[in-house]
């Protein structure tokens, strides 16, 4: 058997698979699902669903303390109240440092001049990138400004709780899916 070639670009080119036609587009709405048809290296054929397109940013949150400035908001998901960090789509013509600063004021009613992207993480079935946004300094002066059907309770909390928060699962984003979300703040936070 002859070993694959390997590009210099692209180590694991030779296990790259093919997408095969266009995707079909199986539901529409807030969050976008379509199957997407691939050819495997060995030839065989899959089928895949993924959601999503677009960006999306997640916001950590620091007040002058130290503390975290997080959201405490129903999820349809879970079916239930949950504890996460701010954050949203990127709108159009925004830049995901731009869309946290907009969150963050939007959901929370906190405002900071020093925001940093340090983090792009995309999820095995999602077409859509989610950055994470770090926001120091952030203060209440701003004012909250919520969508139709966001209920969010702004909660600030010490690091030592959010950890608490976030192993008893009590966050949302603690999934691969939500790598920008609560995952990345584990990281962040060394939890």
């Amino acid at each position: 058997m002859t070993a694959p070639t390997v590009s210099d670009a692209d180590p694991y080119s030779h296990r790259r698979w093919t997408a095969i036609g266009d995707d079909v587009v199986l539901h529409d709405g807030w969050i976008r699902v379509s199957r997407r048809m691939y050819q495997l290296p060995d030839g065989r054929v899959a089928e895949w669903h993924m959601f999503g397109g677009g960006h999306s940013v997640g916001v950590l949150a620091l007040t002058p303390e130290g503390r975290v400035v997080c959201v405490r908001q129903f999820r349809p998901g879970p079916d239930r109240v949950v504890l996460n960090i701010p954050g949203g789509f990127v709108d159009p013509g925004e830049t995901p440092v731009q869309a946290a600063g907009r969150e963050l004021t939007e959901e929370t009613g906190f405002v900071s001049s020093d925001l940093c992207h340090v983090a792009l993480a995309v999820s095995a079935s999602s077409t859509g990138q989610r950055h994470v946004v770090i926001a120091r300094d952030c203060r209440p002066t701003g004012v909250q400004q919520l969508e139709e059907f966001e209920d969010c309770e702004p909660v600030v909390l010490d690091v030592a709780d959010l950890r608490a928060e976030l192993r008893a699962g009590r966050m949302t984003g603690t999934s691969s899916s939500g790598a920008g979300g609560a995952r990345g703040v584990l990281v962040v936070l060394g939890a």
